[in-house]
């Protein structure tokens, strides 16, 4: 989805209230476009612990404009799946990134020099 207010739009027609009640927790999960104006903004904030971390910016239920207490659980949920079309963890997200040279920091009293295993995962020796 483009922009965080056709997330409020919708948020708003399946739970009532105006689009404006929802804004911020859908600017909260975009936010990350500021430093990462593509879809890779996404591994931020728009997986399972994302989602429960919006609970604890927001709280745990918000009240819209119509007076209804929704949970904010399942406006990050509906933001997630509206993007991804499921929702993953962080760990499916950090699967996909490729590891490089430099995430894998070198004491200067190290005996060698480390080297990224052939999975990717852990350093190992060289």
């Amino acid at each position: 989805m483009a922009h965080s207010y056709f997330h409020a739009s919708i948020t708003a027609k399946k739970w009532g209230g105006v689009p404006e009640d929802y804004q911020a927790i859908h600017d909260w999960f975009d936010g990350s476009k500021a430093i990462l104006a593509d879809m890779r903004h996404r591994a931020l904030r728009h997986h399972a612990e994302g989602i429960f971390m919006a609970e604890q910016v927001f709280g745990v239920t918000m009240t819209n404009s119509a007076g209804r207490t929704v949970p904010v659980r399942l406006i990050g949920e509906q933001h997630v799946l509206d993007d991804l079309g499921h929702i993953p963890s962080f760990a499916d997200w950090a699967r996909a990134i490729e590891p490089a040279r430099w995430m894998v920091r070198v004491s200067p009293h190290a005996p060698s020099t480390p080297s990224v295993s052939p999975t990717g995962l852990l350093p190992i020796a060289a």
